[in-house]
């Protein structure tokens, strides 16, 4: 069935995570959101990203990359003012965050109407909606990901018997999130481990911060080679600062690259829109 037809809507209208107004002529489109920065080059990274997306979508299909903070303009409201201009009334949202344990997933989701109370609190206030909204899920652990990781850093392996893969996250104090930070980057970190050949894979977080003790244990007690791998959207002071800062005096490799620019994260956004468009046709 094609979710872009009137019948397919009509099939299911019972289905899906949602919210909003049933009774609109129907109109698919695609809201991305991601956290936004004051740097115009991590903006235009994700706009990139978010348009390479696009180009395979149909041309009916309007698509909207929106932030939720700090870039004039682009806010999620704007994003969804832009769309409903447009007549959509099913609103595909894509929450281009790399880890369901952050705290922003929980309140965009609140915010947009797809959850009664957010777990933490948040200052966000509930947008202006009239679309039914159905809401995607971050990167976690996607195999798409796994390739794009490996596709960054594997110009630094050279005897993969002898090395080590470090995922590197943010993380979160929060309870709750950070189980979910744990669950879904321990289970990139091994997809990545096997699809790159090497001897083994592991991760640590910034917060609670593990990743001295992580890259010391590898090295220096279990004498590996330390590949370390960032898992950010873009570079920023996480990767250029933190990470290393963080490492002073360890034997380790490591690029700082970050997920973008690369052409997976343009596959995975497009695998994930179509993925909520196959949930609606069952």
């Amino acid at each position: 069935m094609d979710f872009f037809s009137q019948q397919g809507r009509e099939e299911t209208l019972s289905g899906g995570n949602h919210a909003g107004n049933a009774d609109m002529p129907f109109k698919p489109g695609v809201l991305v959101i991601s956290h936004g920065s004051p740097d115009p080059e991590w903006v235009g990274l994700v706009d990139e990203a978010v348009a390479a997306a696009a180009a395979d979508l149909p041309d009916t299909l309007p698509v909207e990359a929106s932030f939720l903070e700090i870039v004039e303009g682009r806010l999620i409201q704007d994003g969804i003012d832009r769309l409903e201009a447009q007549g959509v009334s099913d609103l595909i949202v894509i929450p281009l965050f790399v880890s369901s344990g952050s705290t922003h997933i929980d309140e965009i989701a609140y915010a947009l109407g797809v959850k009664n109370t957010p777990e933490k609190e948040t200052d966000m206030k509930r947008l202006r909606i009239s679309a039914r909204v159905f809401f995607g899920d971050p990167v976690d652990d996607d195999p798409v990901i796994a390739e794009m990781v490996w596709d960054k850093v594997k110009a630094l392996s050279s005897k993969p018997e002898r090395e080590i893969l470090l995922l590197v996250g943010h993380g979160s104090i929060h309870e709750g999130f950070l189980q979910r930070w744990e669950r879904g980057i321990s289970s990139l970190a091994a997809r990545t481990g096997k699809l790159s050949g090497l001897a083994g894979a592991d991760f640590a977080l910034l917060n609670p911060d593990s990743l001295r003790r992580k890259v010391s244990y590898w090295s220096e007690e279990r004498g590996y080679d330390v590949i370390v791998a960032p898992l950010f959207l873009s570079a920023g002071y996480f990767t250029k600062t933190a990470i290393p800062s963080r490492l002073t005096g360890l034997i380790f490799r490591y690029s700082g690259d970050a997920l973008l620019p690369h052409p997976f994260l343009a596959r995975w956004m497009y695998g994930q829109i179509l993925n909520i468009m196959k949930s609606l046709s069952l």
